[in-house]
């Protein structure tokens, strides 16, 4: 049965034109949405911000969302209500989405049911909002593209953010040989206590020497790959044979030399958790839940900001000397 929310408006981020931070505009009039069927409505308690949130509000992103609209996918809280054929979910219960389709900047959203899941008593609404798309997209670049085994090595180049920390705690659970890089030492303290075996500065001019002192000749199996416009090319220097790259980010242009992949048949994949398939989708989220009550999984939070900052918050994720974790907006 669908319920209304307790009040009929709310604060919520809109975007009425592409542009700079300063175009999110915090209002407090923005109707509460209502769940139609097969969705659920969520008070949000804790939304994470993605880098790929501020290439969308930029305007310069593939995928275009029409204006006005609230960003925001990977919220965390508590269902207030559901649409029509929504069983797996009842008001109360605690959840966490991978997409919402109204905006989780916003104290209320509805989401897909299919996109919505329970998020356990063991974690926080704040590691609740770290959770759907770091967590996915680094099990996707993993094993559903990278086909990462036990035994082969990983280097998560920029792993101290959302989704390098994620790509760190399941490659170490699965059994990989773990290297990351960060800008901070404090950035890779935190890689280190999050599966890491080893920790490189990318900011050291000659880090990626250190890296092959590390793997030896062989080079590295696998890299996930956080900012492909700078590292592609060194990237294909490190692998092994049949070596694999995923481009999981990318801000802009980079050149490289084919025949870097000729001489070890190596791969350079893109990875898109839009384009995941429901199944793909379902196999993730079953990893993430198995992960968690196994007790390996603990998202990091980093940054926490109120609404109001919101554009402080997109400033910072893009500017910022070296992240430290999950960024989230606390509601």
């Amino acid at each position: 049965v669908a319920m209304a929310a307790s009040r009929s408006v709310m604060r919520a981020v809109r975007v009425f034109e592409f542009g700079g931070p300063e175009v999110l505009k915090l209002q407090s009039d923005v109707l509460v949405p209502a769940p139609k069927e097969n969705q659920v409505l969520i008070k949000v308690h804790a939304c994470g911000v993605n880098p790929v949130e501020t290439y969308i509000r930029s305007g310069t992103y593939a995928r275009k969302p029409a204006l006005p609209y609230t960003p925001g996918s990977d919220v965390a809280g508590v269902v207030e209500g559901v649409g029509e054929h929504v069983t797996a979910f009842k008001k109360g219960d605690r959840v966490f989405t991978l997409e919402t389709l109204s905006g989780g900047y916003a104290e209320y959203a509805v989401a897909a049911a299919s996109r919505v899941f329970p998020l356990p008593d063991k974690l926080d609404f704040r590691q609740g909002a770290a959770l759907g798309v770091p967590y996915f997209t680094a099990y996707r670049a993993l094993f559903q593209k990278g086909c990462a085994k036990a035994g082969e090595s990983v280097l998560v180049h920029g792993a101290s953010g959302g989704v390098g920390l994620a790509a760190c705690q399941i490659a170490r659970a699965c059994g990989l040989k773990v290297l990351g890089t960060a800008g901070t030492e404090e950035g890779m303290n935190v890689v280190l206590r999050n599966g890491a075996h080893q920790a490189f500065n990318h900011r050291d001019p000659d880090y990626t020497e250190k890296i092959k002192a590390c793997t030896g000749p062989g080079g590295v199996d696998i890299i996930i790959e956080m900012l492909s416009n700078v590292n592609l090319d060194a990237d294909l220097q490190l692998l092994s044979r049949a070596g694999r790259v995923l481009v999981v980010g990318c801000r802009g242009r980079i050149e490289i030399n084919p025949r870097d992949t000729m001489s070890k048949e190596s791969s350079i994949i893109g990875v898109s958790l839009f384009l995941a398939t429901e199944e793909e989708r379902r196999e993730c989220a079953t990893a993430v839940l198995d992960g968690i009550e196994a007790g390996w999984l603990k998202p990091v939070v980093g940054l926490e900001y109120p609404l109001e900052k919101v554009a402080k918050a997109h400033e910072d994720i893009i500017c910022s000397s070296g992240a430290r974790g999950k960024m989230v907006l606390l509601l």
